[in-house]
């Protein structure tokens, strides 16, 4: 039988919790306890918990930088395999590629690619590790312009079930290849690196800023998801509502009209955003700011304070190309029952394509709609954690389906790929991992 090369924690040994809670960044850390834990810092230590796995009849679960909201890595029994450590990065600056493990953390990879005027579509959020990111398909900066992250992702480096170590692209592995760029906790391997085409950086990053309050919502979101659809496609227009903004003395429910934009000249940047200044009701805006510019660094700062860390979080989230007024009895809903701050709702728009043929990557529309609680007290787990999933599963007759970033399939389960990729996928399951060693979703529809 194989051995563990790597530091490895069984249940119920000393150091067992504390790695088995590292690998959730969720204050909210689910009950489920995997019989062993290995903490990966080489392909060599993958190789041989896969192997492990194997002989000792364990499923396996796979983690980076443990970002799920869900924790769907966290299973009962088997063995989960920690990849945070495997965070090494090359970058050739002259061939615009890189090659990253799957801990690197993207906000950090996007720092060091600014410094050499590069660019990648790493997520909004600071300290997610690429691993669970890339895999799931990564909404990230300008990807309305670049797609998906997973689409700049031109190799990758694997183990599969049977631990062997493999190298796959469009024309080597293409099976595989195919199946690792959206298929997120459901992919049947263990990407060990991802070869990334990297993008010149573009010149300016910009910004609006536009807070409105409640009594507005009908107006606001009626005008945002009629525009929205044709904004130009170097601007994210991101809606944010949350309970309150103490820090701006507003202590009610306010809507937060809040876009970067990626363009070669300041001109065209503010030229970009002038749409978002024509809500029919932004004289009623408390801030108004039509243009600014900043830079990644000042937008990762202002998005973290929506994700405080050691808080709790529940999530969920929907693709919808509904109509406005179809949408707003839902909306109305959600803001009226918001939990207090940093708990918020996210609107963003997107770019859909007809196809995406050469990669899993999911399902998708003009708009997702997000739900994010947060909390700090224990005892405000019942009160709070349904919150997301009752809202969204109330809309769901109006979804397209549901994007893996941000859902909680073991508690609502939901349609997150057409049914031609998703057999597709379980065809190149039953040929990669036939004994079904990789644990999957936490639930499909």
């Amino acid at each position: 039988m194989a051995a563990l090369s790597a530091r490895s924690f069984r249940r119920g040994e000393d150091g067992y919790e504390q790695a088995r809670r590292a690998t959730v960044w969720n204050g909210l850390v689910p009950e489920r306890f995997p019989d062993v834990i290995v903490q990966a810092t080489t392909v060599d230590d993958v190789i041989d918990a896969v192997r492990y796995a194997a002989g000792d009849g364990h499923r396996i679960g796979v983690c980076s930088g443990g970002h799920s909201w869900a924790a769907s890595h966290l299973r009962d029994g088997g063995l989960l395999l920690d990849m945070s450590r495997l965070d090494q990065c090359s970058i050739d600056a002259d061939r615009r590629v890189a090659v990253a493990g799957p801990g690197k953390i993207g906000s950090e990879l996007a720092a060091e690619l600014d410094k050499q005027e590069l660019f990648f579509p790493a997520g909004h959020c600071e300290g997610i590790c690429l691993g669970g990111y890339l895999l799931q398909g990564g909404y990230g900066w300008n990807s309305r312009v670049l797609g998906p992250a997973c689409e700049s992702v031109v190799g990758v480096d694997v183990v599969t079930a049977d631990g062997e170590f493999l190298y796959c692209d469009a024309e080597t592995n293409a099976d595989l290849f195919w199946a690792v760029r959206g298929s997120g906790p459901g992919f049947f391997a263990v990407v060990t690196a991802f070869h990334l085409r990297l993008h010149p950086r573009p010149a300016v990053c910009g910004s609006c800023l536009y807070i409105y309050p409640a009594d507005v919502i009908d107006e606001v979101y009626s005008w945002a998801l009629s525009t929205g659809r044709d904004v130009d496609d170097r601007v994210e227009l991101q809606i944010i509502a949350s309970r309150d903004l103490p820090a701006l003395g507003l202590n009610q429910p306010s809507i937060v009209v809040a876009s970067p934009v990626f363009a070669e000249s300041e001109q065209t940047a503010a030229t970009a955003l002038e749409v978002l200044s024509s809500c029919p009701v932004v004289d009623k805006a408390v801030i108004k700011i039509p243009y600014a510019t900043t830079d990644l660094t000042g937008w990762y700062g202002a998005i973290m304070t929506n994700y405080p860390t050691g808080h709790r979080y529940a999530t969920d989230n929907m693709w919808t190309s509904a109509s406005a007024a179809d949408l707003l009895p839902g909306i109305h809903r959600i803001i009226e029952t918001l939990p207090p701050a940093p708990s918020h709702f996210l609107t963003f728009n997107w770019s859909p394509t007809a196809a995406r043929e050469d990669l899993f990557y999911g399902l998708e529309a003009d708009f997702n709609l997000a739900l994010y609680a947060v909390w700090n007290d224990p005892a405000d787990d019942d009160r709070f954690s349904a919150w997301p999933g009752t809202n969204m599963a109330s809309l769901a007759h109006l979804a397209v389906g549901v994007g893996l970033a941000d859902e909680n399939l073991g508690r609502r389960p939901a349609r997150f790929a057409t049914e031609a990729n998703m057999a597709r996928l379980d065809e190149i399951r039953a040929i990669r991992d036939p004994d079904g060693r990789f644990h999957s979703w936490m639930g499909r529809v």
